[in-house]
């Protein structure tokens, strides 16, 4: 699949994946259930839900490691600031560096371009809050979070679901 091919595909993801209404028991049945994932499936992630004004669950699997939690919060700050998908910005940015491009005047221990957030949408209120992951390749990382989301909503994760990354 092209790299177009795959944006447009996670717009997609971020119009569909929007929530009625988000609360902390609404954080706890996604991230229980992306941590369950993780334990019958071996993932060494983490996993951190927030809205935009405070923490709602966190989960560090076996394996994961400080550096995990690390990348997460950098990607929470990049969901916060544009909105969309971490995953997105990085097929629009092409820059293997992970960096943004200095006119963006983005810190890097701050900010960084990788996959694994997704931004927790609200009908009616907009981007509130994110669901990050952060353990496994990008691509990965993502399509955790997207699995998860629409398990929860009812949505066929197959129709939203990234193919496996051409090599």
């Amino acid at each position: 699949m092209a790299t177009a091919d795959d944006i447009a595909l996670i717009k997609k993801q971020e119009a569909t994946l929007v929530f009625p209404a988000f609360d902390e028991a609404v954080a706890f049945t996604i991230g229980s259930a992306i941590r369950d994932r993780a334990l019958n499936e071996d993932l060494p992630i983490i996993v951190d839900i927030r809205t935009f004004d405070r923490p709602l669950f966190y989960a560090a699997m076996p394996g994961s490691n400080a550096s995990n939690q690390d990348w997460a919060r950098r990607k929470i700050n990049v969901v916060k600031r544009y909105l969309r998908s971490t995953y997105r910005l990085v097929l629009e940015q092409q820059r293997p560096d992970r960096t943004f491009k200095i006119g963006e005047a983005l810190d890097i221990a701050d900010y960084v371009l990788a996959g694994g957030g997704f931004p927790v949408t609200v009908k009616g209120a907009g981007v509130i809050g994110v669901i990050a992951v952060s353990g496994l390749p990008e691509r990965e990382d993502h399509g955790v979070v997207v699995d998860a989301i629409c398990a929860h909503l009812g949505v066929d994760a197959s129709k939203l679901r990234l193919p496996p990354e051409d090599k």
